[in-house]
């Protein structure tokens, strides 16, 4: 069978073989339900989500009860939503922050809120004519979401800057991140940023799809968004409910267990890998093609291109046909290309499986491709 090189890691982590050999482990040998049994079987799977928690937490710079697990970034960020729009002194007066390098997740659901009229105002950061979130310019605003590293730009942003600004211009300012591309290639430190709440998915660092992480900066604070069993401890009546602690009463119903033990295994499997050799090498190749135009900085983490005369489908098409796996397209950030005038544009992202074999192999494909 021929050699698939998978260069789209920014849109999924490959799985590394001790993610999968534990999650196998853990649904052959060890697997049952979290937080519904007394027996010695059910406390061990309790006992492996506490210490995941807790392994999270130590990861984002946190503590066990600010870290809820959510089906994913998307998720998380939809949540966030339903919990500030719930909580007692949301005013629909308010106005929200958002930019030009926002996913769709961090900023069509404040959106809708804008169409229900359910909040009032959106207000656009403004970036730098490098595409970064201009930090002086930080508007005032009720809540600011930020997006941590583009996933067309892939340059991370001054975070614990921009929320000081934000908070100079309005200490209440609820301050959202959605870190999902940062994550894998920048250590995050929630209490050094300072922010409300944070987002990303394990699948972007190797875990399974269907986990993902929310930070909640105050987590006893909110009121939660989804009820269910796990996060009641009792119903005195109909309208009477005595609720668990965070992070439980923001836990409805089932965990997806096996993802959870997969995402400790994940992030003891990052390690210190760097992705810049390889970037530094492909970036040096493609700027000196004539037909194509790079959206991207030489220093960035991903690569983002697109090739003249060709529509950026097609190239994905021409690369696939040859086995070589890039993304194309608007990248679910429609209002970044909409800034640079382009309909979508060509992503290659590498991960520690790739080679630099595999690198010159996709620059002389890319070449041949377009001649």
């Amino acid at each position: 069978m021929k050699k698939f090189i998978y260069m789209d890691a920014a849109a999924s982590w490959l799985k590394p073989q001790p993610v999968i050999e534990t999650e196998v482990d853990f649904l052959t040998n060890l697997y049952a339900n979290a937080g519904r049994g007394i027996c010695a079987r059910a406390s061990n799977v309790d006992n492996m989500i506490a210490n995941v928690r807790q392994d999270v937490a130590i990861f984002v710079g946190a503590k066990p009860e600010n870290i809820v697990f959510t089906s994913g970034a998307t998720d998380g960020l939809n949540r966030i939503v339903n919990i500030l729009v719930n909580q007692d002194g949301y005013s629909k007066k308010s106005t929200f922050a958002v930019s030009d390098l926002d996913h769709h997740s961090a900023r069509l659901p404040w959106q809708e809120l804008l169409r229900r009229g359910k909040i009032s105002k959106e207000i656009v950061c403004e970036l730098d004519e490098d595409l970064n979130i201009k930090i002086d310019s930080v508007p005032k605003t009720d809540f600011l979401i930020i997006t941590a590293m583009s996933n067309v730009v892939g340059v991370p942003q001054d975070i614990e800057k921009i929320i000081k600004v934000a908070k100079s211009k309005n200490p209440n300012v609820i301050t959202i991140v959605d870190a999902a591309q940062y994550v894998v290639h920048e250590k995050i430190n929630v209490k050094k940023w300072g922010c409300d709440f944070m987002v990303f998915s394990g699948h972007k660092i190797g875990a399974d799809t269907g986990i993902g992480v929310l930070y909640i900066r105050e987590p006893n604070k909110y009121y939660p968004d989804k009820f269910g069993g796990g996060m009641v401890s009792k119903v005195k009546d109909d309208s009477n409910l005595v609720l668990n602690k965070a992070p439980e009463k923001f836990e409805a119903g089932t965990l997806p267990l096996t993802q959870i033990i997969g995402l400790g295994v994940a992030i003891k499997s990052l390690g210190n890998w760097n992705c810049k050799d390889l970037i530094y090498y492909m970036y040096d190749e493609l700027i000196k093609m004539p037909n194509i135009k790079m959206l991207t900085k030489r220093d960035a983490c991903m690569i983002s291109f697109v090739p003249d005369n060709m529509h950026v489908l097609d190239m994905g098409a021409l690369l696939g046909a040859k086995n070589i796996c890039v993304r194309v397209g608007n990248m679910c950030a429609s209002w970044i290309h909409k800034r640079l005038k382009l309909d979508g544009s060509v992503r290659i992202s590498v991960g520690p499986w790739n080679t630099i074999d595999d690198a010159k192999h996709v620059i002389e494909t890319i070449r041949g491709v377009l001649k």
